[in-house]
């Protein structure tokens, strides 16, 4: 077996799978959406796509150090110059090494066109939790039923009632919902949503909660029309606690300027608009 071909067939088919791997951890909903739903691509969960991702990375990786070691040789002759002489910052090196930093660079700093990626990849996360359903709190599948009904209000009786009606099987209070959906091959959305059948609603005032999908990529003045609040207010409110903000910048902006999670500017806006 030639061990310079299978390093190099290694690397390509290593490299393609990888390739695919990124693809799909790029348009994956968000963690928390995503074991909520259980959503899956070709039959893979977001974990399961995620350790293939690290795993034939790390193959990459190796059969990639391997081809340098088979091919140290004509790697150094791209660093010699014309008169032969090992040379590391060719021409080539450096504009190879500019490259490198523009694109390392410009993520960091989001200029365009690298930022135009990573708002590419917030829509397509957003998109997917207004498809397919964001849960009550971060993780949520892992609570139990007990402190589960608890956090959200319903009544623990009359929902594991309803899980008994409608043919979902559990053990008892303290099995978490993600077990549960894995007993009955379901998602952990779908138990939620058996538990909350015919659970009415109290009204509510001002926000919800939970912020709804997309908001967080909703501008200030757009979130203030839709829910009914002074915006000027808010702004003053947001001033008097060091949180630079206007009207025009989105809840994700607003979260990013002043180092925060936009969860934290949505309690925050919460909390001014039911005063």
């Amino acid at each position: 077996m030639n061990i310079r071909r299978l390093t190099s067939l290694t690397a390509l088919l290593s490299g393609i799978l990888l390739f695919i791997s990124i693809i799909v951890l790029y348009i994956v909903p968000q963690g928390r959406v995503a074991y909520w739903a259980d959503w899956r691509l070709w039959g893979l969960t977001k974990e399961q796509w995620g350790d293939i991702h690290i795993n034939i990375g790390l193959l990459f990786l190796l059969s990639i150090f391997l081809h340098i070691y088979y091919n140290w040789k004509p790697l150094l002759s791209y660093l010699k110059n014309k008169a032969r002489k090992l040379k590391v910052l060719t021409a080539e090196f450096n504009a190879a090494l500019i490259v490198t930093v523009i694109f390392a660079a410009g993520t960091y700093f989001e200029i365009a066109p690298f930022s135009w990626v990573l708002v590419l990849n917030d829509n397509l996360k957003d998109q997917a939790a207004a498809k397919y359903g964001e849960p009550p709190y971060g993780h949520a599948e892992l609570s139990t039923l007990k402190s589960f009904t608890k956090k959200i209000g319903l009544d623990l009786t009359a929902s594991l009632k309803r899980l008994r009606t409608a043919n979902i099987r559990f053990d008892d209070e303290n099995q978490s919902i993600k077990d549960i959906a894995r007993k009955n091959d379901m998602s952990p959305q779908n138990v939620f949503l058996a538990m909350k059948i015919r659970e009415k609603s109290a009204p509510s005032d001002g926000l919800p909660p939970n912020p709804p999908p997309g908001t967080g990529n909703k501008t200030l003045l757009e979130f203030g029309r839709e829910y009914g609040f002074d915006i000027h207010q808010v702004l003053t409110s947001l001033s008097e606690k060091n949180i630079a903000a206007n009207t025009d910048m989105t809840i994700k902006q607003i979260a990013r300027q002043n180092d925060m999670a936009p969860i934290d500017v949505y309690i925050l806006l919460r909390e001014i608009a039911e005063r």
